[in-house]
């Protein structure tokens, strides 16, 4: 039996929970200080919930086969830092925060000082793997664009460059490359951070987000064009049912890292 950290708690995390490997166990539960006892009492003596990776005693304790972020950029900022100089592999939904050149300069110092590796896992898009192998030859051009209803911009910058209630037709309202979208809209964008990351490069990538009054779905779009030939990836994604600003997809791609810290033959 392999032993799990969470950071977070929230609709993904409950979701990769309900869907976790039988030989991986959850014992740690990361989340803000204020939510500690609430989830604790939710959750009963078999997981240990904390606020911050220090409170984890490794001699009484025990330490943790894999460390996975389901709360949002905030939390790579806050707790990565902690984990990876300890020698935790940790797993990243929200890999936009690697746009902050300077906060993944110190993760990746830190995984090296730990001799731990940084997951950047796929997120609520599919093609990764195939983007990465074609960076081995040669890629020219990498582009994604992410396609959403009015209601999944709400509450993001989106609103002001665009109005989400009267808005029509299919508009794009931004263009821009990778690093500007994942910086611009931490909590839309991380798929953008990932493909750049597997591709050509934050600042290469290019970037069209856009508000579709007549979808439901989140769509994402990536083309890509180098030595290997060309490419068109896309997707229309289901969000969870507990949430409708999470994908689900994104949620499984985490319970496909779990899966991996356990299984004998990786896919």
């Amino acid at each position: 039996m392999k032993h799990l950290m969470m950071i977070g708690f929230g609709a993904m995390a409950r979701e990769v929970v309900a869907l976790l490997p039988d030989d991986l166990k959850l014992r740690w539960l990361v989340v803000p200080a204020n939510g500690v006892a609430a989830v604790q009492a939710e959750l009963g003596d078999g997981v240990r919930v904390i606020s911050a990776v220090d409170a984890l005693n490794e001699a009484c304790d025990g330490t943790p086969d894999l460390v996975v972020e389901c709360a949002g950029q905030g939390a790579i900022r806050e707790h990565g830092e902690a984990v990876l100089s300890r020698g935790w592999d940790l797993g990243v939904i929200s890999v936009g925060a690697f746009a902050d050149s300077a906060l993944l300069d110190r993760l990746q110092s830190a995984a090296v000082a730990g001799n731990a590796h940084i997951y950047a896992l796929a997120g609520a898009i599919a093609g990764i793997d195939g983007i990465a192998a074609a960076k081995e030859g040669g890629l020219d051009e990498v582009v994604y664009t992410s396609r959403k209803s009015p209601k999944s911009w709400k509450g993001s910058p989106a609103e002001q460059l665009v109005d989400l209630d009267s808005i029509n037709e299919p508009t794009v309202f931004y263009r821009g490359t990778a690093r500007e979208a994942a910086l611009q809209f931490p909590a839309n964008a991380n798929v953008a951070a990932t493909i750049a990351l597997a591709g050509i490069g934050m600042d290469e990538t290019r970037v069209e987000l856009m508000v579709d009054p007549g979808i439901a779905r989140n769509q994402h779009q990536i083309r890509a064009c180098g030595r290997f030939g060309e490419m068109k990836i896309e997707l229309s994604g289901l969000p969870l049912e507990s949430n409708p600003k999470t994908s689900t997809l994104a949620a499984l791609s985490v319970v496909r890292a779990c899966r991996h810290s356990t299984s004998s033959l990786l896919i």
